[in-house]
């Protein structure tokens, strides 16, 4: 009979490229794994229920960055931005003008979206703010917006990954916690040492990405001209979004809680009194509308990973794998990766996957003789397989949630998959180097 958690994510992954709502396909598929473990349908949806009470903070903090994002985008910085390289392009619409433009942009969303993650921690509420108004540019110079997608997720990803700090200090923080938890000393220190090959996976797949999608393709014409009113910005309003956008991060990082943060950098805005009040409350409620999907989804995908907790059968997923290993320290090592990314690919979230995976990878790893950093580096990379490319992950809604603004950008075919196969692939090449060599 096959594994409940298994079945859950195969259902969960086949409803969603037949393109069924990433909701009803983590829904069915909890269903599905549920009543295969034994459960009832009444013990099934009760655990859903109660599990998604525990995303409940972590939607509330989308929302709100994403209404905060929109009060940035309110303040013309980012359209005025666009339009000035797009009458720089009108004056000189040469191949070597759009191929640095093309460079410009490519470089400019890796930094940003880098930086999202450990900088200035906002983590997706940029793209409402930089996506959607750049879309007009990507059109006009027939940017093929999977290789959009693949750099926005490299930027989410790559960071935490390496980088202990913002979101990474988190994502190390667990790994850490976890070795604790399984009285293993570890300096927090040498996570991201044993993390620095395993990473060097993404790097890889966004190179092969600027190979794959360098040719040009071409979506709904927009047509650009000069005579469009320029527009102007505004020094002080300049002056008042840094401010928000540092205060969002001081109270952010004082408070441990994205909630205060956004709230912050919203009251700062409203507060300053130079918009309307009333305008402003729309463009809050839009931000949210953009961000509240996203929400929804995580909270749904919280549900999802507290069934598959509840039917005990991660652990049988495991010692099957290990099983038809047998005892073989690279099938080992194979089986352990594998394991991470069907995790990871169903509840949507690496951060998650680690406390599910770290109390059985650890004896595991020791029993087949792989040292404490080789072992840090099979779980971070287990942890972190899977993030891009899953249906439910804030690594590919949010991507998807900016260039999808004009329905020109599919969730599965042109976000998941591409980032699925980039990403995964290599790291687990990455991952298994490491785990072998240190």
């Amino acid at each position: 009979m096959i594994n409940a958690v298994l079945l859950a994510i195969i259902v969960m992954v086949i409803l969603s490229l037949f393109r069924l709502n990433v909701v009803l396909s983590l829904f069915i598929g909890a269903l599905a794994g549920g009543l295969s473990a034994g459960m009832s349908i009444d013990k099934t949806i009760k655990v859903f229920s109660s599990g998604i009470a525990d995303g409940s903070e972590i939607a509330l903090s989308y929302a709100l960055l994403g209404g905060f994002a929109a009060l940035i985008s309110y303040s013309g910085i980012t359209d005025y931005l666009v339009s000035k390289i797009i009458a720089k392009l009108n004056q000189e619409n040469t191949r070597k003008a759009r191929l640095i433009t093309k460079v410009t942009i490519f470089v400019f969303l890796i930094i940003l979206s880098c930086f999202s993650q450990n900088l200035i921690p906002i983590h997706i509420a940029f793209i409402p703010i930089v996506i959607p108004p750049l879309l007009s540019l990507f059109n006009e110079l027939k940017i093929d917006r999977r290789l959009i997608a693949v750099i926005i997720t490299f930027g989410l990803t790559f960071p935490y990954t390496l980088l202990p700090y913002g979101f990474g200090y988190i994502f190390h923080g667990i790994i850490k916690k976890s070795f604790d938890k399984a009285h293993v000393a570890i300096d927090f220190g040498d996570i991201w040492k044993a993390m620095l090959i395993p990473s060097l996976g993404f790097i890889v797949g966004l190179i092969i990405a600027f190979i794959i999608f360098r040719k040009e393709r071409s979506y709904k014409n927009i047509e650009f001209t000069t005579k469009k009113p320029p527009v102007k910005l505004n020094p002080l309003l300049v002056t008042l979004t840094i401010v928000a956008v540092i205060g969002t991060f001081i109270v952010q990082t004082l408070t441990g809680s994205m909630i205060f943060g956004a709230l912050t950098g919203i009251l700062i805005i409203f507060l300053s009194f130079q918009f309307d009040w009333k305008e402003l409350d729309n463009e809050l409620i839009e931000g949210m509308k953009v961000m509240a999907y996203i929400g929804m989804v995580m909270l749904v995908a919280n549900g999802f990973a507290s069934v598959m907790t509840e039917t005990g059968q991660v652990s049988t997923l495991v010692k099957s794998l290990i099983a038809l290993t047998h005892g073989s320290k690279s099938l080992t090592i194979l089986a352990m990766l594998f394991i991470g990314l069907v995790v990871t690919l169903g509840i949507g979230s690496s951060f998650a996957t680690i406390p599910v995976i770290a109390a059985i990878f650890i004896p595991m790893g020791e029993a087949i003789g792989l040292s404490t950093m080789a072992i840090i580096a099979v779980i971070g990379t287990a942890g972190a397989l899977g993030d891009a490319g899953s249906p439910a992950s804030d690594s590919t809604l949010g991507p998807t949630a900016g260039l999808n603004m004009d329905g020109q950008h599919n969730h599965i075919y042109d976000t998941c998959i591409p980032t699925f196969l980039l990403f995964n692939i290599p790291l687990i090449i990455f991952g298994f180097i490491a785990a072998m060599v240190l």
